[in-house]
């Protein structure tokens, strides 16, 4: 489903290359560290330090990447859609090399890694299907598969993911509503298996690095899923 259906503050849209584009500079210090890296602490079903190596989709900034590192993951190659947001990758210097292009069909070589990860993108794609397919064929047998995602609650309580401009211009960047029920089925089709699913709900200790989004105190806003390939 378009989020724009559930939409409340109609914001000027734009595509998430020219989005993501614009928003390159300063994402990192608008961004809540709260949506991503609690929920990968979290997880039990993956061995970091045993990972040999890793594909980062959406890499963005380099966010995953830069966690993956410091987990002590020595082989990371990432792809994005944006040169902008790639240029900020590099900085991070835990990459072995980045791609520009497309998640669904990256370049990298089929069963070449034994973890993909993927952070707040998959409600900016309009199907799901591609990325599981592509991430499936990606993995070795019994590599994992790590989707982070903003929750489809707060896409269906009319909070679509937006940016700030410059000019103080607030921007909402296209996004999609996919129910869990969609992952689960995308997940399934494409020969994974879902091990862990986690979400976070925005507590006292979350609102630490973001005292702004107390309105939304007890609110699911992201959520992890662990997939493995058989």
């Amino acid at each position: 489903m378009d989020a724009a259906l559930f939409d409340k503050r109609r914001y000027p849209v734009v595509d998430a290359a020219a989005g993501y584009g614009e928003w390159a500079v300063s994402y990192e210090e608008t961004v809540a560290a709260g949506l991503d890296r609690p929920l990968l602490e979290s997880l039990v079903s993956i061995g970091w330090a045993d990972i040999r190596q890793a594909i980062d989709l959406a890499c963005g900034t380099g966010r995953t990447g830069a966690w993956l590192a410091m987990k002590g993951v020595r082989l990371i190659d990432g792809i994005d859609l944006t040169v902008q947001m790639l240029a900020r990758a590099a900085e991070k210097g835990v990459y072995r090399s980045l791609q520009i292009g497309d998640v669904a069909g990256t370049p990298f070589a089929g069963a070449s890694c034994d973890l993909c990860t993927m952070g707040l993108a998959d409600e900016h794609l309009a199907e799901l299907a591609p990325v599981y397919r592509e991430a499936a064929r990606l993995l070795v047998r019994g590599g994992h598969f790590v989707l982070v995602g903003y929750h489809p609650f707060f896409l269906m309580s009319g909070l679509p993911t937006h940016f700030h401009r410059d000019d103080g211009e607030a921007v909402t960047i296209r996004s999609y509503v996919h129910l869990f029920s969609e992952q689960y089925a995308a997940g399934q089709a494409s020969g994974l298996s879902l091990v862990e699913f986690r979400e976070c709900v925005i507590d006292e200790r979350w609102l630490e690095t973001k005292p702004k989004w107390r309105q939304f105190l007890h609110w699911p806003v992201s959520f992890v899923m662990v997939w493995r390939r058989g």
